[in-house]
């Protein structure tokens, strides 16, 4: 009887299959595109904890942003959390590729010549940068925040396994970026792959813990406009009306969102000279 009842399973499975291509796609690739998200997650995130694992046992420990420590608790969260995440853009994934082959999103084009190429990435950096700000800027709404946001803001000290650690709703909305540039923009296959590798190691950076960014970085007129570790984490650690921005500062600069100590504070903790560590805030306000 086991037999016959995965057997009927199966054929019900093959025939639904066969009237949603998502499904079928589902089935056939699932495991190949699940493997490929969550290992760039696994990559990103486990190199940049053993760097904070080495920075925290040598002179630069004095750059640690807090003076909370993360507990195996929160990081098991923080992983499962993003585990799920993944499971959602593996079914974003399987809409996007069947949209597609029906002609309704760009896929991958071959080479436009780099220069083209290379403008096209700065174009998906910078939009994926406004589309973020306004996103993340929305889910703080008090009517939103618990939906989409609070357990992201869970993690009031993050770990680089903050990176995914969102509620289904929020990596829905994450996930939307790729339908909307998809829908309009044909970009070659490279410059889709660099974006995702930078997209998660800007995140494993941005939820270090341990400020990883050069003492001139805010200093130099050529980077002091990229988001450092400090910015978000102030984010979350108490500043939650602050740094909604993800690679770059400039909205938050233009629309009064930016922390007023984060110079302040980025100096402080990449001076050599010891410093207070930052106590979170305590409690969470959307």
């Amino acid at each position: 009887m086991g037999t016959d009842f995965f057997a009927s399973l199966t054929s019900a499975t093959t025939a639904l299959a066969a009237k949603l291509p998502p499904l079928a796609i589902l089935m056939e690739q699932g495991p190949m595109i699940f493997a490929y998200d969550f290992g760039r997650y696994l990559i990103a995130a486990t190199i940049m904890s053993i760097t904070v694992w080495i920075m925290l046992r040598t002179r630069l420990s004095s750059r640690r942003l807090q003076a909370r420590s993360a507990s195996f608790a929160d990081q098991r969260r923080e992983f499962f959390l993003s585990m799920q995440s993944a499971g959602v853009y593996l079914v974003g994934a399987c809409f996007l590729i069947w949209g597609m082959n029906e002609g309704l999103f760009h896929a991958p084009v071959d080479s436009h010549g780099l220069i083209a190429d290379l403008g096209l990435l700065a174009l998906l950096l910078l939009l994926h940068d406004a589309y973020f700000y306004w996103a993340h800027r929305m889910m703080h709404h008090p009517r939103l925040f618990k939906a989409f946001h609070r357990a992201h803001h869970r993690s009031i000290t993050p770990t680089p396994w903050a990176a995914y650690s969102f509620a289904i709703p929020e990596a829905a909305v994450m996930f939307l970026f790729v339908f909307l540039w998809a829908a309009v923009i044909a970009a070659p296959g490279w410059v889709w792959f660099t974006w995702l590798n930078i997209q998660i190691l800007r995140n494993v950076m941005g939820h270090a813990g341990v400020e990883v960014h050069p003492r001139w970085w805010l200093a130099n007129s050529l980077t002091r406009w990229i988001a450092t570790t400090t910015h978000h984490d102030l984010h979350h650690s108490g500043g939650f009306k602050t740094n909604y921005g993800f690679y770059f500062t400039w909205w938050d600069k233009m629309m009064g969102t930016e922390h007023p100590d984060y110079a302040r504070r980025f100096a402080e903790v990449t001076a050599p000279a010891a410093r207070p560590l930052a106590a979170p805030a305590q409690g969470m306000t959307a």
